[in-house]
């Protein structure tokens, strides 16, 4: 399978072990676990334990869960999963996250419950597109895979949220609307555009042909940076608190 017709840059061909890969997502599954990191790393004391805990949940919810039931709704990945196995994961996954979130409630705070809650209605809501896709836009996936795991990762750590946790939830918001911009016209062109056709016209007279493989550089580009750098800095802030 060329560059040109993978549905995602980090898509590989399918069949196999490969589309387990694809599923995950994995530039974007790291890209959101980073807000958990991110959360539980300025909060006043940082315990690793429950910084793993509380990633290996959003892992689950965000990771495998989420991801398998995008995949069940018109196959956007074009993986050759079977739909069962695609349930399964999406079960395994929910009910892994929520353990663990209730788990956090007995030994942190009853009010965990609430967050798990919340993050288990907007996952299914969300990703099944419920209530006639009320929260399938862009403003509902920055608040739920942005604000969210950010203030989830504080509040593990903290039993509260304070101010600086809620800056950084409107920063993960704008990084993940961010991202949402980038990928939106790079999904159409890789999954829905047939041909491109086109030039451009330079001030020198010259002329410059446009194609899909031109549109999705600068994006495309800018995803992969956005990825790295939002990783860089979550293990950064991570690492400060123990050196």
């Amino acid at each position: 399978m060329g560059d040109a017709e993978r549905p995602a840059f980090y898509a590989l061909s399918p069949g196999g072990w490969r589309d387990y890969w694809t599923l995950l997502h994995p530039p974007y599954t790291a890209w959101h676990l980073s807000y958990v990191a991110m959360g539980a790393a300025i909060a006043p004391a940082l315990d690793g334990v429950w910084l793993a805990k509380s990633m290996l949940a959003f892992f689950f919810g965000l990771g495998l869960s989420a991801h398998a039931l995008d995949e069940l709704n018109g196959r956007p990945l074009r993986t050759r999963i079977p739909s069962s196995v695609l349930w399964t994961i999406a079960g395994v996954g929910l009910v892994g996250g929520v353990a663990l979130g209730i788990d956090a409630a007995v030994e942190i705070s009853p009010w965990m419950l609430a967050f798990v809650g919340v993050g288990s209605f907007l996952l299914i809501a969300y990703n099944l597109e419920l209530f006639g896709g009320a929260f399938h836009s862009d403003l509902w996936f920055a608040l739920a895979w942005g604000a969210f795991p950010a203030l989830t990762g504080y509040f593990v750590q903290a039993s509260t949220i304070r101010i600086p946790a809620v800056i950084l939830a409107l920063g993960c918001t704008a990084l993940s609307a961010a991202q949402r911009v980038l990928s939106t016209p790079v999904r159409e062109l890789r999954r829905h555009v047939v041909r491109v056709s086109g030039e451009l016209e330079l001030d020198d007279g010259s002329l410059r042909a446009v194609d899909a493989a031109a549109l999705r550089a600068a994006p495309e580009g800018a995803l992969r940076l956005l990825a790295l750098a939002t990783v860089s800095l979550a293990v950064a802030l991570v690492v400060a608190r123990y050196v």
